[in-house]
């Protein structure tokens, strides 16, 4: 969303959101780069050390998420739902897709602790699938806050708003 063909500047809470993107955004399609590869091998019986690996980037991108979701989810969203409404419309589907990615990196998690010893190469591909939907899905989100939802908070929000956002970080 652009005011006039030019960028809408954020103000430092919006903006700080933005910035968490692309190092969140650098963790996930390294994940994501590394889950594509898992089950490709013809030759390779056992991918359970692949998935286990993958495992331990998963957990550390959920941990960097957490904080970052957690802001959107108990300021924001609240926040620009007074004036937008929650049931439909922008903030119900930003929530979606918040909820659509944790259950998909919860999915890969959950499978990735309880693996049945030797994994071959459908069962490897089943499991990183819950992580590469997870990368979809969040990869569209990302764009979305970054092109509509932030601008649109920007213009939305008043100073005493964008104040209380502020104050999540402290």
């Amino acid at each position: 969303m652009q005011a006039g063909g030019a960028p809408v500047e954020l103000c430092e809470p919006l903006a700080r959101l933005k910035s968490e993107h692309g190092p969140l955004r650098e963790q996930m399609d390294a994940y994501a780069r590394e889950a594509a590869e898992i089950g490709t091998n013809p030759n390779k019986t056992d991918w359970s050390g692949d998935i286990a690996s993958l495992q331990i980037k998963v957990e550390t991108f959920v941990r960097e998420l957490d904080p970052h979701s957690e802001r959107e989810e108990e300021i924001l969203f609240p926040l620009m739902a007074k004036h937008v409404g929650r049931q439909m419309g922008p903030i119900a589907v930003m929530e979606h897709e918040h909820e659509l990615a944790k259950q998909n990196l919860a999915k890969f998690t959950e499978n990735a602790r309880n693996l049945p010893g030797n994994v071959d190469a459908d069962l490897a591909k089943e499991i990183v699938s819950y992580a590469l939907q997870a990368h979809a899905v969040l990869t569209e989100h990302f764009m979305k806050e970054e092109n509509v939802l932030f601008p649109m908070a920007e213009h939305m929000l008043n100073a005493e708003e964008k104040e209380q956002l502020a104050r999540a970080w402290e």
